[in-house]
């Protein structure tokens, strides 16, 4: 069985000119935007789901969309709290089926959730940014995961980080900002799921015949990072 899912096209040659530049501004001046109310009471909400799960270690789903990644890796890691977060609720709800006891899907926004994760003192074991919108643009670099503001927070919050894309670009960008960052050179990698795709996406882009790319770093809990 293929699927039909087209490969993306930038206007850039190569990794961004401005993306040095752009993550030496995020680790020189803090991010203040204000949290949103809902995003609050959404991290209220897992603070308390975790407090029931007192010696699970945490897994975070970063985007996790309709929710089968969070699924499959709480089924995969059954020691583990897994969290999928995603902005949608659209997306959050779309049937397929009741989560494990030990996932949680919540609506909040990411960049949000992690500044209130880190203030938190929260360590996830492993945390996933899977297929994340590739902003393709090249004026666009500062919404992609590295060339936005909040970007300092990721590595500091630590753990088993794994980024995966259809767009190497993207995942080499983002092994430039995480070294430049952190001083961890992550290895960009093409890799094949096999017949076990964590996400809907990535189950498309492998049957469209589309090169899969992944980056993992092992990072250390690093809260300075962040700027004063």
């Amino acid at each position: 069985m293929t699927a039909h899912s087209r490969a993306i096209h930038s206007n850039q040659p190569g990794p961004h000119q401005d993306l040095a530049r752009r993550v030496e501004r995020s680790l020189q001046h803090a991010w203040r935007k204000p949290v949103a109310d809902h995003t609050r009471e959404a991290f209220a909400q897992a603070k308390d789901w975790l407090a029931a799960r007192p010696r699970r270690p945490l897994m975070l789903d970063a985007g996790c969309g309709v929710g089968l990644s969070t699924r499959r890796l709480a089924n995969a890691h059954p020691d583990c709290a897994v969290i999928g977060v995603d902005r949608s609720g659209d997306r959050l709800s779309r049937e397929h089926g009741e989560p494990p006891d030990n996932a949680l899907l919540l609506r909040a926004d990411l960049v949000d959730l992690w500044r209130l994760a880190l203030a938190a003192g929260w360590q996830p074991r492993q945390h996933y940014l899977l297929y994340p919108n590739p902003y393709p643009k090249s004026v666009h670099l500062k919404m992609r995961w590295h060339g936005h503001p909040v970007f300092p927070v990721i590595p500091a919050l630590g753990g088993r980080l794994e980024l995966r894309s259809n767009w190497a670009l993207y995942v080499e960008e983002f092994a430039l900002a995480l070294h430049q960052a952190t001083g961890i050179q992550a290895a960009v990698e093409a890799f094949d799921p096999g017949e076990t795709p964590l996400t809907p996406f990535e189950d498309k882009y492998r049957r469209s015949g589309q090169t899969l790319w992944r980056l993992v770093a092992e990072l250390p809990h690093r809260p300075e990072l962040l700027p004063g």
